[in-house]
């Protein structure tokens, strides 16, 4: 298992944390994502690394932009 913390910027509620935990769910290898609204992080654990650019692409699909990581 691997865990990796990313920044995601524009998240303010509630809604904004299902949004993009359910987009980084959707990664193949995903098994958990916590969403951290105080401090604008995602922590995404997985059975493998993740490809940066799909973070990217579930959290755009989300609405959001995935920021410069912590």
């Amino acid at each position: 298992m691997q865990t990796t913390t990313y920044s995601v910027t524009g998240m303010t509620c509630d809604h904004c944390a299902n949004s993009v935990s359910a987009e980084l769910g959707r990664i193949a290898g995903v098994t958990d994502v916590r969403v951290e609204l105080a401090s604008g992080t995602v922590v995404v654990t997985s059975t493998e690394a993740l490809d940066r650019d799909a973070v990217a692409a579930a959290v755009d699909e989300a609405g959001y932009e995935l920021g410069v990581t912590p």
